[in-house]
């Protein structure tokens, strides 16, 4: 197979690949000064300093034409891409878009002491990204919103949301290195298990609960006040009786988690998206379908059971032979959904119908999803 070429981060090619090689992708918005949504993750333009001509370096600063000019895309161009909205409309792909707070020194950051003002910041980012996508008849089923704020319960209610959302806990500071902002959240993460964690989503109405690996990492779990939760044993056992049927993101999926990830009923964000990456350490191929593309038990059972030399034929043989969600007639999402059913405890009244002509699989199914698309790029990310 030939070498792959990962595509730049939160670009059109990076979710254009994410969207068609896994089940989904995430991906991030900040609001410009013309009140626009682009595509971007830092809060400062990610370009060589050089091509800021000393001007302010937070996206808030600038206009949509003008980061386009750099090369970064709005929310709108990415939905023109018929490729991306045919596979989000119509094959059931999942999209979480994380709307980013600006940084409390860009033009609307308000300081550092300005939580309502990021609410209503966040609720007219959520009001643009609804209008845009009622546009193109994007559906509720696969589309979730969420952002790193105490406050998002009230934005979405402000902004009169109808798609799905969720907080992003433990809130990470607006400034700050990425990893430095991890440090600084990890006083709030000691102290909040992950049973606290899912009660909070559940009693604010979050529709999911997208959480850190770091809940499942080993070492890391074991450093909570309270009970842990893991990919295994105990763990294990304690997390499926904490989440009963509410989907479970988690980032990053890191290549020696995602197999357990997955078949723990964890949806994972991977930053790793290589159509070569096709074997799992664990001894176990990678199938990057799991809710739109699903197996049955018995292709499931043939998967479990295949010797590394014979992977790719029989990869290949259930990609050109399984239907995808969409394909599949209503006995088979009906018998799939009672499997994903009695296999990851959800309980009852926690089932999407699985006949009526639905594109997307039920709510909770697990998925594996593209971070940023295709996955994080180096910085800048524009070179």
């Amino acid at each position: 197979m030939a070498d792959w070429n990962q595509p730049v981060e939160n670009s059109i090619p990076s979710l254009t690949h994410g969207i068609t090689h896994s089940d989904g992708v995430e991906l991030d918005l900040r609001l410009t000064a013309d009140n626009e949504l682009v595509i971007h993750h830092d809060a400062k333009v990610s370009v060589k300093k050089t091509l800021l001509d000393n001007r302010n370096p937070y996206v808030e600063a600038w206009n949509l034409a003008e980061l386009e000019d750099f090369g970064f895309s709005s929310l709108r161009t990415m939905m023109e891409n018929r490729e991306i909205a045919h596979n989000w409309r119509n094959e059931g792909k999942m999209v979480c878009l994380e709307f980013k707070r600006p940084h409390p020194k860009s033009p609307l950051g308000g300081g550092y002491f300005n939580a309502k003002g990021i609410t209503k910041t966040l609720a007219r980012m959520i009001a643009n990204a609804q209008i845009i996508l009622d546009e193109f008849e994007i559906p509720k089923a696969n589309t979730v919103f969420y952002a790193f704020h105490n406050g998002m319960h009230k934005s979405v209610k402000n902004a009169g949301c109808r798609y799905n959302w969720a907080e992003l806990l433990p809130v990470v500071p607006r400034f700050g290195p990425g990893k430095l902002k991890r440090m600084m959240a990890y006083p709030q993460y000691l102290i909040t298990p992950f049973n606290k964690l899912i009660n909070k989503h559940r009693t604010r109405g979050a529709a999911m609960v997208p959480c850190a690996i770091e809940y499942f990492q080993p070492f890391y779990n074991r450093l909570l006040i309270g009970k842990s939760v893991g990919l295994s044993g105990k763990r294990l056992t304690h997390f499926r009786k904490c989440q009963t049927g509410m989907p479970v993101y988690v980032w990053p999926a890191k290549e020696r988690y995602e197999y357990r990830l997955l078949n723990s009923g964890i949806t994972g964000l991977t930053d790793n998206l290589d159509p070569g990456f096709t074997w799992y350490k664990d001894g176990y191929p990678r199938w990057r379908f799991p809710a739109t593309q699903p197996l049955d038990e018995n292709q499931l059972y043939q998967l479990q059971n295949i010797e590394y030399d014979n992977h790719l034929d029989l990869l290949k043989e259930l990609a050109d032979n399984v239907p995808t969600w969409s394909e599949a007639d209503s006995k088979r999402k009906s018998e799939i959904t009672k499997m994903w059913r009695k296999k990851w405890n959800w309980g009852s009244g926690q089932e999407q119908s699985a006949s009526g002509g639905e594109m997307a699989p039920p709510w909770q199914a697990v998925r594996l999803l593209g971070h940023r698309g295709a996955g994080k790029s180096s910085r800048p990310v524009i070179k």
